[in-house]
């Protein structure tokens, strides 16, 4: 790491908490010399997996104690008003206060979407956060959002989340111009309701790279840098996918193990399929940005394992060297000089 950072991790969220949190923060301090850590949770939980690792007392870990954990089923507004000491919560407040530059967390996706915007409030000319993630494609890859943030939005905050996308794609890809298209039902100019319309014309009448409507075939073909859609319709296709990944999982291993024949066949296709798994494994896609704050915050999956863990801090990382946020709010103010009606 090139610069020196801290990041606050949400020790306590997720499935597993600090048993799999713990060495995901060692393993990254390992590989990154620049980077300070706080593991923000109950002092004695944490400290008792810091033992298990003789890693107490490391000069680039701090512990910050939280009595409270936001749980998986929690209602967010629960959480909000009566959890103002979790881990969660604490962590957020990190970098408001300016003791870390980034948040990572796998708890509860709308008591984390809710408590950040709550804590760290939204860049001036964006209504809501939403959640971008990387899907893994044919030619590469694609940044997809809003991935379940906001499950009904609007042509102006549709228009909001492709200047976010864009941003954070120009910005850690290090693409000048990516290219952004809204899912549809159909490429067709005509199809799609009129919301998905009316943001096709914000974007078209924009400075972004604005190639069109895209359907769902599109969204694994790594053609396009930044696909648009609202929280509803992005989350039921990431977890359609994610359901039909294992149902291919499924069905392979059961075939491969069908007959003696289909053994040896496995034996003989392994390093293929070995590539395939690396290629589509969730946990190299693990970090979910939650755009639009002024803070860095970074989504964890929920059942994320250390290994998964380590690649949404390195998902922080990267966002905290290429200043995100700020890139972000320097493309909104030119926008309200040149399009002050928006």
């Amino acid at each position: 790491m090139a610069l020196n950072s801290i990041i606050a991790l949400d020790a306590m969220g997720g499935d597993f908490g600090p048993s799999e949190i713990v060495p995901a923060a060692l393993s990254i301090l390992k590989k990154h010399s620049g980077l300070n850590l706080i593991l923000v949770g109950k002092e004695d939980v944490v400290l008792e997996e810091l033992k298990k690792h003789k890693a107490v007392g490391h000069e680039r870990l701090q512990v910050l104690h939280a009595p409270e954990v936001v749980e998986m089923y929690e209602a967010p507004s629960h959480a909000l008003r009566n959890k103002k000491q979790s881990s969660m919560r604490r962590a957020i407040e990190q970098v408001r206060e300016g003791n870390a530059a980034a948040c990572v967390s796998a708890g509860n996706t709308g008591a984390l979407m809710a408590t950040s915007r709550y804590v760290l409030k939204m860049l001036p000319g964006m209504d809501r956060p939403a959640i971008c993630t990387i899907l893994p494609g044919t030619h590469g890859h694609t940044h997809v959002l809003d991935l379940g943030a906001n499950v009904d939005s609007s042509s102006e905050q549709l228009f909001q989340f492709a200047i976010m996308g864009s941003q954070l794609t120009s910005a850690v890809e290090n693409k000048e111009n990516p290219t952004v298209a809204l899912l549809n039902v159909g490429a067709e100019d005509i199809k799609g309701n009129d919301r998905v319309k009316q943001a096709a014309t914000l974007l078209e009448e924009s400075h972004l790279n604005y190639i069109g409507f895209v359907e769902g075939t599109d969204l694994y073909t790594g053609n396009v840098d930044v696909i648009v859609c609202d929280g509803f319709v992005g989350n039921i296709a990431l977890k359609a996918s994610e359901g039909l990944a294992e149902f291919l999982r499924y069905h392979a291993t059961k075939q491969f193990k069908s007959s003696i024949y289909s053994k040896f066949a496995a034996i003989i296709a392994m390093p293929v399929l070995k590539a395939l798994k690396r290629k589509i494994d969730p946990k190299n896609y693990n970090g979910a940005s939650l755009l639009g704050l002024r803070g860095i915050v970074i989504k964890s999956h929920g059942g994320a394992d250390r290994i998964s863990f380590a690649t949404a801090i390195e998902e922080a990382i990267i966002e905290v060297e290429k200043n995100v946020p700020e890139k972000i709010n320097a493309t909104l103010e030119q926008l309200l000089i040149d399009r002050p009606d928006l």
